[in-house]
């Protein structure tokens, strides 16, 4: 074999270890199948396949896919059968792909574990509740011979609906033609685009030309120089023609990895990039809306057909009458900004502003987004606030299993948990915690995961019965899920328990044992006085340790009694709580009187107990607290935990005004929780919750759900119900809403610029580096983020996808509520004057406590000498500022030093907000 060829053999044998049919698989080889484990001495290592790559793949159960005709109705592909390999197995001579279900019965479990039928067809018709309709084609995951590809199922497919489908749906078949393709109908697009997204492989590595490189000489020490074997070398081997060879080989295999690289990093760097808030909305209880703008609200359609759709409420009254009665008498209606005009936001953002620091008012967030994206764009506002991040994240198994065509379904598991655990773990507070939902099939895995990113917590695995009934499985039947508590060990103690007053444990209020005498705490001896049966006071300390109370008890003139910790022996002792405290817990206090010697004492109840790592009581059944709840209020939603569950597993480990974070946010069982939890202590209970998700249900089930919640406590078939004093219990509530930019988005917006000009100048040795390493990230540069339109803020638009099946729309983007972000400015004043004046002005706290002012203007409207006459409206003297930093967009002519008669007399921080933006938005950190 000629050397050339050699070269060539070992390059086709090196790369097409680490690529299978398009798609990268980072896997170490030691020598042709052996695999090899990069190790740095650690006791104990957790490896999986995807270790060094993130999880990008979208999608609620990344399987369901919808699209519209163009009379406006819905086709829906839905999965409802997966076969994949067990324990990760790949079956050689088989193939995975997706075919038009059969018409059959199949038994399925509900939340109970009950099993069920349910007819399964290929196609049916279904209507909504507006009457709208939807054809509905179901697919199933199936084993095939390995010849057979997905492109020959999609024409069996194709040929057999073209027999099923009827002529009311005939539009499925209009031209959707391709240069290729002439012929190629609308309904094949869709089904080609659906296959290929639910199979193909959805991952970025975090530093792919570092891998190649160190498996490249990983690969020529062990492969080509054949170190294992250099003794049974021929004595005279060509050493020099080896070492010509070997030269040649890297230096070409290291200029294929700088290409690659460059295509890797660069689709890291959009992965990476913070994403623009394409909507924010906002609601908020009647009860926060000032009355001057309460006749516009009920003049809105849009609002007033929520509310009777929502809450059931059917007399309302006409929009033109006063509606302050009404408003009154329903407080805790929610108020829906997505439905009326952005001047009516902005104008009612400023007038919260008046009465309330925005941020500290606002209870609650709710983010329709990728977790991954949210996560990263709430690292500078939320950055060690966080005290509880619970999470349920899709628990891959049967019923929701991540499919992946190389069916590595733990690994592509573990990938998408660690990336997003690694985010989160930088926004818990120094005593935050992570609590984390799973089942059997994916916990020992996120347990060893656990233990590895938070090797400095107490990690502990808490079992929850939450299905009494069980469900099935080979051996055992299973009622258990399980809750990963990973608890700092900051936090001294958890919350416990609350017990029913019968279940009281009662125990001597005075202390005993090692470091009980009164001299061990002076401010612990004092008289606890009663009238014999209760405590009606606390006498004060006595600090003079020569003066001593006569006996343990001490009648009065008055008649009342005067306890003091005195044992059976006359020994002074010290009560169990001090003086300055008592009073606190009064309540758990009783007198006992000794029946023998009429001696009166006093008790402390334990009213509380430990949590244990069993869970068992029947408010844990997700049946009854989960799916039946969520029925109440007429949502649908598959498998939701137990409401108790998760309260519980906040209450344990947070307090009542801290910050809690759930990024797998489902049907909204956190939030609830949250509400409920704050409900029930009443005007103290201040929590905060943040909620992510990115499935399309959170417009249909997690939205309408916290407003329901927020309305009233309990619902009966969709109606609100009030308790015997004809309370709802709604409570007042602020919630901001925000949908992100997705990274699929970013791809459809980027541009490559040619820049053939100036490529043409360059010489040889430096075009082909710009090839190789700088192409992408030049020509793409102004298509990611162009400060031209800063330019005229209020104006910028992108095309965001808008349904599964990536259909795009021209939308504004938020770039205001962007920024705040990306500073993580803690807002506490919103000025609008948008529409009438081309600006805005935002005021809040920098993380490093400095006081901002972000001035947003059109440049158009608000030039050189508008912007002045602008900070004299506002009352912006730069030579007296009371902001330590602003923030403005375009060009300005701001003096940032002055001088007074005396000379020098001050600074203003003047940042070009352009220039921070950009500096922000692709700061990726150590990520």
């Amino acid at each position: 074999m000629t050397s050339e060829a050699v070269v060539y053999n070992h390059l086709l044998t090196f790369f097409s270890r680490y690529y299978e049919e398009g798609d990268f698989i980072s896997q170490r080889r030691y020598k042709g199948d052996t695999y090899a484990v990069p190790h740095s001495g650690e006791e104990v290592l957790l490896h999986w396949a995807n270790k060094d790559q993130y999880y990008t793949k979208s999608g609620e159960n990344f399987s369901n896919y919808r699209f519209k005709l163009s009379d406006g109705r819905e086709v829906f592909f839905r999965l409802t059968a997966a076969d994949t390999a067990k324990d990760n197995r790949k079956d050689n001579n088989a193939a995975r792909v997706f075919a038009l279900a059969q018409e059959r019965v199949i038994e399925k479990e509900d939340d109970n574990g009950d099993i069920y039928e349910e007819a399964v067809y290929p196609i049916r018709e279904i209507s909504d509740a507006s009457g709208g309709k939807t054809l509905e084609i179901c697919f199933e995951y199936i084993i095939v011979p390995k010849k057979h590809k997905q492109k020959d199922e999609n024409d069996n497919t194709i040929a057999a609906l073209k027999a099923l489908i009827s002529e009311d749906w005939q539009a499925v078949w209009r031209p959707a033609p391709t240069e290729n393709k002439s012929n190629r109908t609308l309904l094949e697009k869709h089904l080609a685009d659906y296959t290929a997204k639910n199979t193909a492989d959805y991952f970025i590595h975090k530093d792919l030309g570092g891998f190649l490189r160190r498996e490249l000489d990983f690969y020529i020490k062990n492969e080509v120089m054949d170190l294992d074997n250099i003794q049974d070398a021929p004595a005279f081997a060509n050493i020099e023609g080896s070492l010509h060879q070997i030269r040649t080989l890297r230096a070409i295999a290291r200029e294929i990895i700088d290409f690659l690289a460059q295509l890797e990093d660069f689709q890291k760097k959009l992965w990476l990039k913070k994403k623009f808030v394409t909507k924010s909305h906002w609601l908020i209880t009647l009860n926060h809306i000032p009355a001057a703008m309460l006749k516009t609200v009920f003049a809105n359609d849009k609002q007033r057909e929520a509310w009777k759709y929502l809450f059931a409420i059917k007399d309302l009254p006409p929009p033109n009458e006063n509606p302050d009665s009404f408003a009154e008498s329903n407080p805790y209606l929610t108020v829906d900004t997505s439905l009326f005009p952005a001047s009516f936001q902005t104008t009612l953002l400023a007038a919260l502003s008046n009465d309330h620091d925005l941020d500290e008012a606002t209870d609650g967030l709710l983010i329709h987004s990728d977790n991954f994206q949210a996560l990263n764009l709430l690292q500078a506002c939320y950055r060690g606030q966080v005290k509880c991040i619970y999470i349920d994240p899709p628990y891959n198994s049967p019923k929701s299993q991540i499919l992946y065509k190389n069916s590595f379904k733990h690994s592509s598991f573990l990938s998408l948990i660690e990336n997003r655990l690694c985010l989160s773990k930088k926004l818990n507070t120094f005593d935050g915690s992570h609590v984390i939902a799973i089942d059997k099939y994916e916990e020992n895995f996120v347990s060893r995961i656990v233990s590895d990113i938070f090797n400095d917590k107490d990690n502990t695995l808490v079992t929850v019965e939450h299905n009494r009934k069980g469900v099935q499985g080979d051996h055992f039947s299973y009622t258990n899920e399980y809750a990963i508590f990973s608890i700092p060990y900051t936090l001294k103690k958890l919350n416990g328990l609350p017990k029913e007053i019968a279940d009281y444990e009662w125990s001597n209020f005075r202390n005993w044992g090692g470091e009980s005498l009164r001299t061990d705490a002076a401010n612990c001896f004092y008289a606890v006085i009663t009238n014999g049966e209760k405590i009606i006071g606390f006498g004060d300390v006595w600090y003079d340790e020569s003066k001593h109370p006569q006996s343990s008890n001490i009648i009065l003139d008055n008649g009342l009694i005067e306890i003091y910790p005195i044992d059976n022996d006359g020994i002074e002792r010290k009560w169990r709580y001090e003086r300055g405290t008592v009073e606190r817990i009064i309540d758990r206090l009783r007198i006992k009187k000794n029946n023998r010697t009429g001696i009166l004492s006093v008790e402390i109840a334990k009213i509380e107990e430990q949590f244990k790592t069993v869970w068992h009581s029947p408010k844990y059944n997700a049946g009854d607290n989960g799916t039946a709840i969520l029925s109440d209020m007429s949502l649908k939603f598959g498998f939701p935990k137990s409401i108790f569950t998760v309260m519980d597993c906040i209450f344990a480990v947070s307090n009542k005004t801290d910050i809690i974070l759930d990024y797998f946010a489902g049907s909204g069982t956190t939030a609830h929780a949250v509400i409920n939890l704050n409900r029930k202590d009443g005007e103290n209970g201040k929590r905060k919750y943040i909620l992510v998700e990115q499935g399309e249900y959170f417009d249909t089930v997690l939205k309408p759900r916290v407003q329901k919640v927020v309305y009233a406590e309990n619902w009966k078939d969709g109606k609100p119900q009030a308790d015997k004093e004809s309370s709802l219990h709604g409570v007042p509530q602020i919630v901001k809403v925000l949908k992100l930019e997705s990274y699929e988005d970013t791809l459809n917006n980027l541009v490559l610029k040619d820049n053939g000009d100036l490529f043409a100048k360059l010489n040889d040795g430096v075009k082909e580096d710009y090839l190789l390493r700088y192409m992408l990230a030049d020509q793409s540069r102004d298509s990611l983020l162009n400060t031209e339109v800063f330019k005229r803020p209020f104006n910028y638009q992108m095309d965001i996808t808008t349904s599964s099946a990536g259909a795009t729309e021209r939308m504004d983007i938020d770039l205001v509520e962007t920024f705040n972000y990306l500073l993580g400015l803690r807002v506490h004043a919103v000025k609008d004057r948008i529409e009438k004046d081309g600006y805005l002005t935002v005021e809040g706290t920098l993380p490093d406590g400095e006081t901002a002012l972000v001035l947003w203007r059109d440049c158009e409207k608000v030039g050189y000498e508008g912007l002045d006459a602008l900070l004299g409206r506002l009352k912006i003297n730069p030579h007296d500022s009371e902001y330590d930093t602003v923030f403005v967009n375009g060009d300005h002519n701001i003096a940032t030093v002055w001088e007074n008669e005396n000379g020098i007399a001050g600074r203003l921080k003047i940042r070009q907000t352009e220039e921070a933006f950009l500096s922000l938005m692709f700061d990726g950190g150590n990520l």
